[in-house]
């Protein structure tokens, strides 16, 4: 395995049923998972399984866990993903803050920091201070790294890492960020909303604890308003990555005007009632907000996230929930309000969405779709 600046080298992951493979160990954890199981749940062949675990194992990310007992015949052996064979660098490059994370395979953290940021200073300070931070995150350079993340406010085309028009700060239109960083970092780089980020971590974490693959959308609020969306268990960017924009629906025609040159926008209602210390009104806004998307979407949930919230979640959980369960009431339709959640760790499922980003394809999973099929596998 290449542990140099370039990142790992993992050619075996260019295999589809090596991701499937590889996403079975990864939820299994340290109990492991046997070749039989790996192939019940697959569909591949024993055969296929046994060649695919044993490059795996070649390649230093799969070992045995020990021995398990079996119905019948010699005890069959486990195996068990081997985290710390490699590792992604999440950012958050936030308007006024940096978080950084640097997550092993089984995306547990194993480093992380914050530091103040000022988004509107020139982009080459930014993003020489980012590639600090991936450096210094990244502390030990024998750790494989195979990539990272970055997490910015919208709207952006991930596809090319270039940033548009970003609301208060116009002068990034255009900015080839993900260019940029990997210039500085010798890593390959991935650029998404922040909102997407989030979003994307956290239906990957719902679906290794066997939460299923429901629709929802995660609203951000901390130093502006977006949402991310998970449609179908994929994420859902849009064409041009501009899906989320949900602090720029206009909720009060001729309102108070927004960053963005809209009025009555969503995002300046909330973010004036925070100023205010009204986290009442806020919450009231933004289930206000949520409300028309449950209605257009007819998602099953709300996450609530972001450092706004983080500091009195009761009162936006609470808010946000009495305006939804007054419009389920209204609906009729058998009553049943959409559930409203508050995620954990503040602004830092963000930095970990974007890491996620970076491992996610390892395992079959980009952009919350499988991957494509491949020849190699077996019969069944």
């Amino acid at each position: 395995m290449n542990r140099s600046n370039s990142g790992a080298n993992l050619p075996t992951l260019r295999s589809h049923n090596a991701a499937l493979v590889l996403d079975l160990l990864r939820v299994a954890g340290e109990r492991g998972i046997s070749r039989l199981e790996l192939a019940e749940r697959t569909g591949l062949t024993p055969q296929a399984v046994s060649k695919i675990t044993a490059r795996l194992r070649a390649e230093g990310l799969v070992a045995e866990a020990g021995h398990r007992a079996s119905t019948g015949g010699k005890p069959r052996t486990v195996l068990r993903l081997v985290p710390e064979a490699g590792h992604a660098v999440g950012l958050h490059l936030d308007r006024d803050g940096l978080t950084v994370v640097l997550v092993d395979l089984a995306g547990a953290v194993a480093a992380s920091s914050t530091a103040p940021l000022d988004f509107g200073a020139p982009a080459d300070e930014v993003v020489a201070a980012a590639a600090g931070a991936v450096a210094a995150v990244r502390g030990d350079d024998t750790r494989p790294v195979l990539g990272v993340g970055a997490a910015v406010p919208g709207p952006l085309d991930h596809r090319g890492g270039v940033l548009h028009r970003v609301t208060g700060f116009p002068q990034w239109d255009g900015y080839r960020l993900g260019d940029a960083l990997a210039a500085l970092t010798g890593l390959p780089v991935v650029i998404d909303k922040d909102t997407n980020a989030a979003a994307f971590g956290l239906a990957l974490q719902a679906a290794g604890d066997g939460a299923g693959d429901g629709d929802f959308a995660y609203l951000h609020l901390g130093t502006g308003l977006g949402a991310g969306l998970v449609l179908g268990g994929a994420l859902h960017r849009g064409a041009r990555t501009g899906a989320g924009e949900f602090g720029h629906q206009t909720v009060q025609l001729d309102g108070v005007l927004c960053s963005c040159g809209g009025r009555g926008c969503i995002e300046a209602l909330c973010l004036a009632a925070v100023a205010r210390g009204d986290a009442a009104e806020a919450a009231r806004v933004l289930g206000t907000g949520a409300a028309n998307l449950v209605g257009l979407l007819d998602i099953d949930r709300v996450v609530l996230g972001g450092r706004t919230v983080a500091a009195d979640p009761d009162a936006y959980v609470r808010g946000v929930r009495a305006v939804l369960d007054e419009r389920a009431r209204r609906d009729g339709a058998d009553g049943v309000p959409v559930p409203v959640v508050a995620a954990q760790g503040g602004d830092r499922p963000v930095a970990e969405g974007a890491a996620q980003l970076v491992l996610a394809p390892l395992f079959g999973r980009v952009g919350g779709a499988e991957a494509g099929s491949d020849p190699e596998r077996g019969g069944g």
